[in-house]
């Protein structure tokens, strides 16, 4: 039986009506969804699909866990900050198991970012760095940095270098052309077109140059 907050369909229900609608809440949205028999189809697809989910959220339990490097608060306020790009309503998690499985699906090689620092905001001299933590081994190849003034607009791009298939980075790059001393800088790492990570990239972070 359903339990009513306020009078049906004006501020929110729970649980089902009849056989007919079910009301719940999903991510602080009162919805509603037909009632459906539930099923558990195990087609070799359906199969396959489960476990790219299962892979990506063990890689995301296990980047957390990393007793160096791990993805700590400032990657998961990234994720998040990409996730409020690419659609609302989406946590910072599903957006890293949704690059994941996309990436699995197409062939490639996904990866979870972690433990972003920025140890050189000077902008005539920056520095920074970020882990890539991968399914199989080193299979980004590579990728570039992407800057700019706001969350949606990163104009500005500077090659990563790989280091032993660990981590990319950005040492000591003058940037004085494009970054000014004191203001807001947006920035993410994205997997060049057809490296065998393309599509997975990471979450968006900001740092204030100096």
């Amino acid at each position: 039986m359903a339990k009513l907050k306020a009078p049906l369909f004006s501020l929110g229900a729970t649980q089902q009506l009849g056989k007919a609608l079910v009301f719940f809440n999903w991510k602080g949205l009162n919805v509603v969804r037909e009632y459906v028999v539930p099923s558990n189809p195990k087609t070799a697809g359906q199969t396959t699909q489960r476990g790219y989910l299962t892979a990506a959220v063990a890689m995301v339990h296990t980047t957390q866990a990393l007793a160096a490097n791990a993805l700590d608060a400032v990657d998961v306020a990234a994720y998040a900050l990409l996730a409020s790009v690419v659609k609302s309503a989406t946590t910072w998690f599903n957006q890293v198991v949704k690059e994941w499985v996309d990436c699995k699906v197409l062939g490639g090689a996904p990866l979870v970012y972690s433990d972003f620092t920025v140890t050189a905001p000077a902008h005539g001299a920056f520095s920074c760095i970020i882990y890539l933590n991968e399914e199989t081994g080193s299979q980004l190849a590579a990728g570039k940095f992407y800057f700019g003034t706001s969350k949606t607009a990163l104009i500005h791009s500077e090659a990563g270098v790989l280091n032993a298939g660990v981590d990319m980075d950005i040492t000591a790059v003058d940037l004085s052309a494009f970054l000014t001393a004191g203001v807001k800088y947006f920035v993410q790492f994205k997997p060049d077109v057809a490296d065998p990570s393309e599509g997975c990239n990471s979450g968006i972070y900001h740092f204030v140059a100096t």
